[in-house]
């Protein structure tokens, strides 16, 4: 395990993780990115404002990956079930 110490949008944050730290170092530049964007678009939002769209913006995302994967993994199923069918 890894330990880590960082600073994410104003924060000194101290945590221990499996994740690799070159993961950890591009998931900070993603939400630094993401958090500068907003704050260019969000107009005079406070601070803890801009973190819950953030944290709703990702939430989206995973969301929406979710769902690609199952969709996915439906059409693999598809296939492999003609492959099975020209096979068998």
């Amino acid at each position: 395990m890894h330990s880590h110490v960082l600073e994410v949008l104003g924060l000194e944050l101290s945590f221990r993780a499996e994740a690799d730290p070159a993961r950890i170092e591009r998931a900070r530049k993603l939400l630094e990115e993401r958090f500068s964007r907003m704050g260019q678009h969000g107009g005079m939002l406070s601070k803890e404002k801009l973190f819950a769209f953030l944290a709703l913006s990702l939430a989206d995302d995973v969301l929406l990956l979710q769902r690609d994967k199952k969709e996915t993994a439906g059409r693999i199923e598809e296939i492999l079930g003609a492959i099975q069918k020209v096979a068998g």
